[in-house]
């Protein structure tokens, strides 16, 4: 039998970085992160400090915000500016005042990691008198990148930058039980950016998708199911992240993702009626039948 560790080893293989090349890439750059205070944000954040490169971090939590910048800057060999933006970007205000900042940085904008994200796990029954999972999804997954994105992308093209977006392999997988919200305000952006993904590289912008799997981070911690699931490290995904910066390849897929696809379409019938009598179980124990 595989073991655990084997089996994460062989799901995700370790990442390389060519760090000439990345070193190349942004010397004197100024690098947004969205949700930098924890979680993938975090690790790619630490990630760079070693690099000149001025980071420019935002999240909600603007204490986790101000604990990764003392981190940051007194790691051994850092050399990264760091800035804080405490931000709710669900907010229009907020996310309004964040543009206007950078707007005023002197040396423009060079590249945005979109980062920010809410993941909620329901089945539908538990959904219908919370609808709010679903504007709140939509508030950070979608919305509010969209915004972002708007607000920067002349930034972007005066400097010939770049934008990494951290995905989710569900964007590329057909719809599954409990995860509505989540999952199409995740494929709505996804959907978004590749359309406009065309004329952002006519103005000069180069754009990245990285379809991540389960990435161990505290966003997955309330999901008991995922505690004993294979997942990929934080810090694995930074670097896929941070591979984006320097490489030609605008997507990042695991290599198994074609068979998940394969498999989502060939037995989706009969995952859909073993998903119907789970729920119809599960109805009649709660019924006491």
């Amino acid at each position: 039998m595989v073991s655990h560790a084997l089996l994460e080893r062989m799901l995700f293989p370790s990442v390389r970085l060519d760090a000439g090349k990345l070193e190349r890439r942004l010397a004197g750059k100024t690098v947004l992160i969205t949700g930098a205070s924890s979680g993938i944000g975090e690790r790619l954040a630490y990630l760079l400090a070693g690099f000149d490169v001025r980071l420019i971090l935002t999240a909600r939590r603007g204490d986790r915000l101000a604990a990764a910048k003392a981190g940051i800057e007194s790691s051994a060999g850092s050399r990264a500016k760091v800035d804080l933006f405490p931000a709710d970007l669900r907010e229009p205000g907020q996310l309004e005042a964040l543009l206007a900042y950078l707007r005023e940085l002197p040396g423009g904008l060079d590249v945005v990691v979109s980062n920010a994200g809410h993941s909620i796990r329901r089945p539908f029954r538990e959904s219908l008198d919370r609808y709010h999972d679903f504007t709140r999804t939509m508030a950070i997954n979608y919305f509010a990148p969209v915004r972002l994105l708007l607000g920067v992308a002349p930034l972007l093209g005066k400097n010939g930058g770049h934008i990494a977006n951290v995905s989710t392999v569900s964007a590329l997988l057909l719809p599954v039980q409990g995860w509505a919200a989540y999952q199409a305000s995740k494929s709505a952006f996804d959907v978004w950016l590749r359309s406009a993904s065309p004329e952002l590289n006519a103005m000069g912008v180069s754009v990245a998708s990285v379809y991540l799997p389960l990435v161990r981070t505290p966003m997955v911690a309330p999901t008991a199911a995922y505690k004993n699931m294979p997942a990929m490290s934080a810090a694995n995904a930074a670097k896929l992240v941070a591979r984006t910066f320097y490489s030609r390849r605008r997507t990042y897929k695991p290599w198994w993702l074609v068979f998940g696809q394969l498999a989502s379409v060939l037995f989706r019938g009969s995952w859909e009626r073993s998903s119907a009598r789970k729920v119809r179980r599960k109805e009649r124990r709660d019924e006491g039948v």
